[in-house]
This record gives C-alpha cells, sequence and structure tokens, in this order.
C-alpha cells in the first residue's frame, strides 16, 4: 500500500511535466518559467533550493552527533545565502534580463571571462546532484528493500523525464505542493514526538553540555572551522545557477528580493523540524540503526500510521527528486547558454533548448555513475559542491557588482588561483579549512590582477591638449 502510494506520487511529477510542456515554447520558458512566478511560486521555488536530502536527512544525522555547531553550514548557512541574495545580487542582476549568471560575466568582464566561468560552473553541480540521488536511493531502499543503486537509477530517470518536459515551470509547480505537503507531515510527526519525549525538559537532560551552542570554543583554529562553515554555503552558492533561475523565475524585481528573504525566513524555521525529530528519535528510539542518515526514514516506518508514512515518503521523494531536477537543469543551461553559444552564437533557439535537454540526459547520466560508485555522506557531498563555486566564482561576481575597477584580468586571475589554491590545500590536507585558502587567494587574485592591469587615466597631454 505505502509503496503504491509513493509510486502515484512519483507519477504525479510526470503528469506536472507533462502539462507543464505545453507553457514551454521558448528557451526562456525552459530556463525561467518565461519570468513569471508570482510571489508565492518564487518564495517556494527559492526556499526549495536545498529543501532536500542536506535538510531532511544529512543535517539531522549531523544534528545528532555535534549539535547545533555540527549543522551551520545547513540550514543556517543556507538561509544566509538565501538573505545575502534579496540584500545584494537579486535586484542588480534581475534589471540585466540575463539568462545566466554566466551571461553577467560576459557582460561585466568579456567572453573569456564568461567560457571560464561556465566550465567553472557545471561540474561544481555534479556533487550535489549525486547527493539527492543518494538520498533519494536511501528512502527507497527503506521502503521498498530493493538495492540503493536500482533506487538510483529509477528515480533518476523519472526526475530526468519531467525536467526534460517542463523545465522551470514543472519544477515550480510541483516544489509549491511538494513543499505544502512535507510541511504538514514535518509538522504532525514533530508533536507527536514533542509529546512522547516529554518537551524541552527531558530534551535538555537528555544532551550533552554545549549541544545547543552556536557559537565554537575560544580558539583559532576552532573559528576558522566556523567561519568556514557559515561561508560554504552562504557565499558559496551565491554564484550558483540553480539559486540564479529560481530568485530569477519571478515576474518583477521587488518580488525576485521579497521571494529570497521569505525562503531565507521559512529555511530558519521550518528546517528545524528535521533536526528536532532526529534527536527526539535518537532519544526515545537508541535501537535505531548506527547510519544516522537513515534515522528520520526508519523513525518513520516503525513509528508512524500508514497515513503519516504515505504523508512523509511521498513528499520526501517528490522534494528530492525536485531539488534534484532544480540542480540538473542548472548546469545544463549554462552548458547551453554560455559553452555551446560561446562557439555558435547563431544557433536558432529551437536548436538551443534541444541542446539543453540532451545535456540534462548527458548530466543525469554522469551524476547517477557518481552516486552508485561513491561512498560519501550527503553533507559532504553538498558542502563540495558549494566550496567549488565559492573559490572561484563569488568574490569575481561580488566585485564586478560593487566594485569598479574590477577588470577581465583579474577575474580570470580569481577563478583560476582561488581554484587552484583550494585544490593544493585539499591534496596537502591543509590544517585550516582549504576554502578559506582558496577565498583569500581569490580575492587576492581579482585584487592583483585588476590594479595591475588596469588602463591608467587619460592626461591632458595624452588628449593633445600639451598642458
Amino acid at each position: 500500500m505505502l509503496l503504491f502510494f509513493i509510486a502515484l506520487y512519483l507519477l504525479s511529477n510526470v503528469a506536472v511535466g507533462a502539462w507543464a510542456a505545453r507553457r514551454v515554447t521558448t528557451s526562456q520558458d525552459f530556463i525561467l518559467a518565461g519570468r513569471g512566478l508570482p510571489l508565492f511560486l518564487a518564495a517556494s521555488v527559492t526556499f526549495a533550493t536545498w529543501f532536500g536530502s542536506e535538510t531532511i536527512m544529512g543535517a539531522p544525522a549531523m544534528f545528532v552527533e555535534g549539535g547545533f555547531l555540527a549543522v551551520i553550514e545547513e540550514p543556517f548557512g543556507s538561509a544566509l545565502c538565501l538573505f545575502l541574495v534579496g540584500a545584494f545580487f537579486a535586484r542588480p542582476l534581475y534589471r540585466l534580463n540575463i539568462t545566466t549568471f554566466c551571461d553577467y560575466f560576459r557582460i561585466r568582464y568579456g567572453r573569456a571571462a564568461e567560457l571560464l566561468s561556465a566550465v567553472m560552473v557545471i561540474p561544481s553541480y555534479f556533487s550535489w546532484i549525486a547527493a539527492q540521488l543518494i538520498a533519494i536511493g536511501i528512502v527507497l531502499s527503506v521502503v521498498t528493500d530493493i538495492p540503493r543503486e536500482y533506487c538510483i537509477m529509477a528515480s533518476a530517470a523519472i526526475v530526468m523525464i519531467y525536467t526534460l518536459l517542463g523545465g522551470m515551470w514543472s519544477i515550480s509547480v510541483t516544489d509549491f505542493f511538494h513543499n505544502l505537503i512535507i510541511i504538514l507531515a514535518l509538522a504532525v510527526l514533530a508533536v507527536l514526538l514533542w509529546n512522547e519525549v516529554g518537551g524541552w525538559e527531558t530534551i535538555r537532560q537528555r544532551t550533552s553540555a554545549g549541544f545547543f551552542r552556536l557559537v565554537p570554543d575560544n580558539t583559532g583554529k576552532d573559528w576558522l572551522a566556523y567561519l568556514a562553515a557559515w561561508i560554504t554555503i552562504g557565499l558559496g552558492s551565491i554564484p550558483q545557477q540553480d539559486v540564479f533561475q529560481r530568485v530569477m523565475s519571478a515576474k518583477s524585481e521587488t518580488i525576485s528580493v521579497r521571494a529570497s528573504y521569505l525562503a531565507s525566513g521559512m529555511y530558519l524555521t521550518i528546517a528545524m523540524l528535521p533536526l528536532f525529530i532526529a534527536l527526539s528519535a535518537k532519544i526515545l528510539h537508541p535501537d535505531l540503526p548506527k547510519d544516522n542518515q537513515l534515522i528520520i526514514p526508519n523513525m518513520v516506518m516503525r513509528h508512524g500510521s500508514l497515513p503519516l508514512q504515505i504523508l512523509f515518503f511521498g513528499a520526501v521523494t517528490s522534494a528530492i527528486l525536485s531539488v534534484s531536477s532544480g540542480a540538473i537543469l542548472a548546469p545544463s543551461t549554462v552548458f547551453g547558454e554560455n559553452v555551446v553559444k560561446f562557439f555558435r552564437p547563431d544557433i536558432s533557439d529551437a536548436n538551443l533548448l534541444k541542446t539543453i535537454r540532451w545535456a540534462v540526459v548527458v548530466i543525469t547520466v554522469i551524476c547517477v555513475l557518481m552516486s552508485t560508485t561513491r561512498d560519501t555522506n550527503i553533507f559532504d557531498l553538498v558542502g563540495e559542491s558549494s566550496a567549488f563555486s565559492l573559490v572561484s566564482l563569488f568574490v569575481p561576481l561580488a566585485a564586478g557588482i560593487y566594485w569598479k575597477r574590477a577588470t577581465l584580468i583579474g577575474c580570470l586571475c580569481s577563478m583560476a588561483i582561488g581554484f587552484v589554491v583550494w585544490l593544493l590545500c585539499l591534496w596537502q590536507q591543509s590544517e585550516h579549512p582549504p576554502l578559506l585558502w582558496g577565498l583569500l587567494a581569490s580575492t587576492l587574485g581579482m585584487v592583483a590582477g585588476s590594479l595591475l592591469s588596469a588602463t591608467p587615466p587619460i592626461t591632458n597631454q595624452a588628449n593633445g591638449d600639451g598642458n
């Protein structure tokens, strides 16, 4: 019975994709939903950017072991990211009427910056998509007892189909309904566990001292790790295409800003529910499997009624698939708009749309291979993806908007040097977070490259005045 209803949830996604396909006539419809989303859909689709595997499974697994300090990156860093997007990036980017943020690099710096930023963006998504597919494999495996690898392949096929059909329109509509259902399911489960666990006083007594602390000890190393946790997603996900597409799909500049703020507030509140559920489950049922990524699914399977199981697993499955869809669409869009069009600027819109859809297929296959061969937890995969863009793309994006002296040479140096330093620090297993070294190198590359390559001001003598 449970499997039947989950199958209905999944088929409903395909049905929505088929319905949304009727609204897709141009590449802009496919990529940005025709820039026609009202506030409630824009906020919902922006909130759903990360409200999938990392929020429902990855973060709770870390939280039950290390408290709030273990989950600064997600959900707190995610909320910070969406707030900063609304405060500093949504308005200037929306006004340009562009399709990808790599288009901004072309407008601000030049064609070389566009191509290099696209080359940086596309692989940064592979770890993130793999994390979503691993999560959906875990969920379906718990429910069906089918090996995880087969669950991953089946779910990847479904998400690929409805992404191919409707693009951002299908993502936006499915996200809205998934959010309503998953919030309801999490709220019901949280209330049941609150009553069962006996309230806050029992939780406080059963957790270690400092479990709910939000700041680290007064050591330099701890504070550097703390800073890295805040900025991994907090800054690193600002220059990511899926965030850009969701925010830019709003029907107006004001709605895009408000949607970012609303989504940030929703993250700070709703994302607390999975953390509380996992902690309560750990307190009440210490016999649950040791893999904490499975703690909430197993909790629901063992102690939830059939209606709650249907509500929870159907919504979680659909929500993770929807996050996967947005993550797959983003690099596919960049490939079409900023790589293919770079070499074929005269490509027709119909052929561009076809190219983006083929990229969806190829990227899905690559990420299925990653998710079935890598043995890495969901939380680490998401952090890896955001660190990739933080050390290579954040500084050139921010400097381009807010520093008039930023140049093409500075942009290229920032992307290349930041990325190389980050890789070297990872390889050397640096004592301090490698992404901090990469971010510092990216900043220095931007400043030095821009100042050294800046065109000197034209003097009166150069103008021929002779004064």
